[in-house]
């Protein structure tokens, strides 16, 4: 990070700490949209998110992808007549008007051209699953925001709240964990689609430290298994179209940690209050390191996958 631009973004912080924090978003063809203006910007907030608010949105939006296509004028439409969200025309626009971005697109191939120009802005920027499409993406978003100085961080709902922190123990030798696994043409590397959520909860469990990856497919799943320095192995399957999430956790003296399916639902705002809070100080909850590490595993298994299963070692 440059002297300048650290300089730039500590005194943007210390505003932001000491006012009403106004909140953007890029992409409203997510559903996620809404929940976090449900959230910040209802008539009365939760005492974690007050001064803060989605004031603008940039709607994005991918033709070539249905669920983006389908949904992004909705979505829009709800932000702005349910919640007084501004719809503005581009992203350069947005950023006149906030303090801070949810880069929210559904389709993690225009992250990195959307991304970089929220980078240009000098806007920390929480980026929604998947970071990217692919490893090199994600590694190019990194060095840009490193070149920029501009914090950002990027994570699963799934790694926070009661399910996820049920399953973490400082003792964990391996773990078995599944989950939905429906792919998206576009999205090459087939894991970052929705397996991501998945993978999120095996590092969650395991941390980082994977050293190579085994992937192999069935139409109905794919099943991956990490082995990780020390002799740990994390084996996840991601069921199509749909499953549930769950997980077992080995741990020393042969003990064995299962998951409840009671606290296996959606809850986005602990992810939301842990944003807020990222947004307010700077400082990201989920290392980039991991991150990271996270894509080159996913890019690992699509290669295994094409090597017939066998194990392939991460970049």
């Amino acid at each position: 990070m440059h002297l300048h631009s650290a300089l730039l973004f500590l005194l943007t912080v210390m505003a932001i700490q000491g006012a009403d924090l106004r909140i953007g978003i890029v992409g409203t063809d997510t559903s996620h949209a809404v929940a976090f203006a449900k959230a910040l910007n209802s008539a009365n907030p939760s005492a974690t998110f007050a001064g803060a608010k989605i004031v603008a949105a940039y709607k994005g939006g991918s033709p070539d992808v249905e669920s983006s296509r389908t949904r992004v004028d909705k979505y829009a439409d709800e932000l702005h007549t349910t919640y007084g969200v501004e719809i503005v025309p581009d992203i350069p626009t947005l950023l006149k008007k906030v303090d801070a971005v949810l880069l929210e697109s559904v389709d993690g191939r225009v992250h990195l051209e959307q991304a970089k120009q929220v980078f240009e802005g000098k806007k920390p920027v929480f980026i929604d699953k998947p970071l990217a499409a692919t490893y090199a993406d994600a590694k190019e978003i990194s060095k840009l925001a490193h070149s920029a100085g501009v914090p950002w961080f990027s994570t699963s709902s799934l790694r926070f709240g009661p399910f996820a922190e049920s399953l973490k123990v400082a003792d964990a030798r391996g773990a078995f964990v599944w989950g939905p696994g429906p792919t998206e043409e576009h999205h090459t590397t087939q894991l970052t689609w929705y397996g991501i959520h998945t993978v999120e909860l095996l590092y969650t469990i395991l941390g980082a430290g994977c050293e190579s990856v085994s992937m192999t497919s069935e139409d109905e799943a794919d099943v991956v298994v990490g082995k990780w320095k020390g002799g740990r192995i994390g084996t996840m399957r991601v069921m199509r179209p749909y499953g549930p999430f769950g997980g077992v956790v080995f741990r020393e003296k042969q003990q064995v940690l299962q998951s409840d399916p009671k606290l296996a639902k959606v809850d986005y705002l602990p992810m939301l209050e842990h944003i807020v809070e990222f947004f307010r100080t700077g400082k990201p909850p989920v290392p980039e390191a991991e991150t990271l590490e996270m894509f080159s595993f996913m890019d690992a298994a699509q290669r295994s996958k094409q090597a017939g299963g066998a194990f392939t070692k991460l970049n």
